[in-house]
């Protein structure tokens, strides 16, 4: 959700638009030229003119088409006006404000759905001026599989696609590790793959150590089975008391017929449930379900801290970091995180808040709807509900605390950089490049950035090599990598280039990390003139360029380029960035110490002779660990590009195949080999395959 300071938007009307107050005389206009202000007020009015006095959500855009805001208001009508009238706006405000070039909008039956499409928007458009999370990585859960004859426990993230039962979310994996863990030892639930299951003949390590019951070989009946993962099911339900009162009743009736192993086993089990429950550092008795959300603002930067607490149990806390505006209170920034944070994940029956929002029975309501079922939102002021809140406002001040300590670390260690290699200023981004390959196959190349905050994963890239460079030639590699990624730079920046014969490699870049509007273009439609499907007037100038993907201004830019590589591989990156127009971007290549021994590496530049740090030096330490992580990336992506190919069905090279038809043949014939061995009719009777794909099938393993 997102909000200007209430005495910023006045919600009464203004049928007589020329009642505005003078713009010049109310607003601090900070760096907004008037012009560009008088401008945008003007294209807000002409909007503002035809509005409904209905809830809906409204879009600003700049001239290049890219969302700079997105509100939702109780009457579309009134908030759009207020942004014409010159009541005091804040200097952000005003730059909004300013550069308006067009808006859109959409009419709601209620402020509720009105909320709800508002945060939805928020995440997908991820405008400049709203507050934004920026932390996208999803939360783990604990799924006990239900479409298997023996469940599964297992860590799952994404999309609940699979049937079964979803616990969670927990605020790392981590904490859902040492649960599944104590489960196993409790209620010996298998972690194993339904393919590892089914091929068992004879019970794993798992069993040997009593983490599993060994179902796959018949240790233990399906029935009998079915009813531990049932107690499991119940234990993480919340009814846990029921499931350890039934286990101490069992250990007793074991111990009075003598039978103490089984006692012990009782007995053990019953202690692996305690240490699910222990260890918690507050009381939750009084709250079953509940996520805690507290913020703390230190230096203009904000902190939001969220505590989950399911069945009386704390299963973690989270760190959140948004990006908002200076300006606005800790409490509207709070509600902002609210609504967006569970725009996909269902919410609790109870969520507490730190600090007063004002529309917080408007975001209960929200969260009920999305929901299907009461939501209480509450702000605590006395009891346990307050003591779990002060817990959490401790956590998020000591976290932005450390978080502040980092960041200043961090750009110590980019001046020392930029120092080391001669640089007039400390770089803000830093991409480090590397390949990785077996003699040659299923190579790729690794993009890693880092900035102020440390390592920018959202920026990092991948780069399948085409097969058309020469196997093992890491020159070749390294130059395919570095020309696609600056062709594509130059692009997106207007720049000429001069004619290159492998300019257009910059079209594939790996689907790992996705990059540009597709969500903002398929959502909002067509656009201003200038958006980003019309390049415009190319220029000869090159300009710093602000990516559309990273509203916090993340240049999209490098300050300094680093390459895995000796003289050899300095000489090729350094002719591609020349080519690319990028030959004002320093490059340093680093080339492997004597014995390939750290702290003795050659680093290459040009202009300068090859020449080695101090081994205390700060910076041969951050340049080590750079390296490192650029190396870890690529292997890693490497290692999942091999094992692809490895695990590569025939299926998925037939043209018209695809999962569901995949899976419609396999549940038919078991196997891919059963399927080669085919014949046409036997294909064609396969439900849910047709004529023409079941001839497509045949002749693909038939074709002489």
């Amino acid at each position: 959700m997102s909000r200007e300071r209430q005495d910023d938007l006045p919600q009464d009307e203004f049928e007589d638009e020329e009642d505005a107050l003078p713009v010049e005389s109310t607003l601090d206009l900070g760096e907004t030229a008037p012009g560009a202000l008088k401008a945008g007020i003007e294209v807000i009015r002409e909007f503002a003119r035809h509005l409904p006095n209905r809830p809906g959500v409204y879009r600003m855009f700049d001239r290049a088409g890219e969302v700079l805001y997105v509100g939702k208001a109780k009457s579309l009508k009134n908030r759009v006006t207020s942004y014409a009238r010159g009541m005091a706006h804040t200097n952000a405000v005003a730059r909004m404000i300013a550069e308006t070039a067009n808006m859109e909008f959409v009419t709601t039956g209620t402020e509720t759905e009105a909320l709800l499409l508002e945060s939805n928007l928020i995440k997908q458009l991820r405008p400049r001026y709203n507050v934004l999370l920026r932390d996208d990585k999803s939360f783990p859960y604990i799924l006990l599989t239900g479409d298997h004859d023996a469940p599964a426990i297992l860590k799952h993230r994404g999309s609940r696609q699979r049937k079964g039962d979803y616990f969670g979310p927990f605020a790392s994996v981590w904490a859902v590790t040492r649960t599944i863990d104590a489960l196993q030892k409790a209620f010996l639930i298998r972690t194993c793959s339904d393919s590892f299951y089914e091929n068992r003949t004879r019970p794993c390590l798992l069993f040997q150590i009593k983490r599993c019951a060994g179902p796959c070989t018949g240790e233990v009946s399906i029935p009998e089975y079915q009813s531990l993962a049932g107690q499991a099911r119940d234990f993480l339900s919340g009814r846990s008391s029921a499931v350890k009162q039934l286990l101490s009743t069992r250990m007793q009736a074991a111990a009075e017929d003598l039978e103490f192993e089984k006692a012990a086993r009782y007995r053990d089990r019953l202690a692996a449930l305690s240490a699910v429950q222990a260890g918690q550092d507050i009381n939750t008795q009084g709250v079953e379900e509940a996520d805690a959300f507290a913020i703390d603002e230190q230096a203009g930067q904000f902190c939001v801290e969220i505590f989950f607490f399911r069945n009386h149990q704390n299963w973690g806390n989270r760190a959140l970091f948004p990006r908002a505006d200076r300006s606005l209170t800790p409490a509207e920034v709070l509600a902002s995180v609210v609504a967006q944070f569970y725009d996909d994940k269902p919410p609790p029956r109870l969520v507490l808040l730190s600090h007063p929002v004002e529309e917080i029975e408007l975001i209960g309501q929200a969260l009920s709807a999305r929901a299907g079922r009461k939501v209480e939102v509450a702000h605590p002021k006395r009891g346990e509900r307050a003591d779990l809140m002060a817990h959490a406002v401790k956590n998020a001040r000591e976290a932005l605390s450390r978080k502040l300590a980092d960041n200043a670390g961090q750009s110590a260690l980019l001046a020392a950089l930029g120092a080391a290699f001669g640089m007039e200023t400390a770089p803000r981004r830093v991409e480090v490049y590397d390949n990785s390959h077996i003699m040659g196959t299923n190579a790729v190349g690794g993009m890693i950035v880092a900035g102020p905050d440390g390592f920018m994963k959202s920026h990092y890239r991948t780069f399948n090599i085409s097969t058309d460079t020469i196997a093992g030639d890491d020159f070749g590699m390294m130059r395919e990598v570095l020309t696609r990624r600056f062709a594509k730079l130059a692009k997106e920046e207007g720049i000429i280039l001069s004619p290159h014969p492998e300019e257009a490699a910059d079209a594939a870049v790996s689907k790992d990390v996705p990059e540009g509007d597709g969500a903002a273009t398929a959502i909002l439609g067509e656009v201003p003139d200038g958006s980003p499907g019309d390049e415009g007037p190319q220029k000869k100038a090159r300009k710093p360029a602000k990516p559309r993907n990273d509203p916090d201004g993340f240049p999209s830019r490098p300050d300094l380029v680093i390459v895995d590589g000796g003289k050899g591989q300095f000489g090729a990156a350094l002719k591609i960035m020349k080519d690319l127009g990028a030959a004002d971007i320093p490059l340093v290549a680093i080339a492997k110490g004597e014995d390939r021994n750290a702290m003795r590496e050659t680093f290459h530049m040009e202009g300068r002779e090859p020449f080695k740090l101090q081994p205390r030096d700060p910076a041969l330490y951050f340049i080590q660990r750079l390296r490192d992580e650029a190396h870890r990336f690529a292997i890693g992506t490497h290692r999942a590009k091999r094992k692809r190919e490895t695990m590569k069905n025939p299926l998925d090279e037939i043209p018209g195949i695809g999962p569901s038809r995949k899976r419609a043949l396999l549940l038919h014939f078991g196997t891919v080999k059963a399927i080669q061995r085919a014949k046409l009719d036997d294909l064609m009777r396969t439900p849910g395959v047709n004529a023409a794909t079941a001839k497509a099938v045949h002749d693909f393993f038939h074709d002489a």
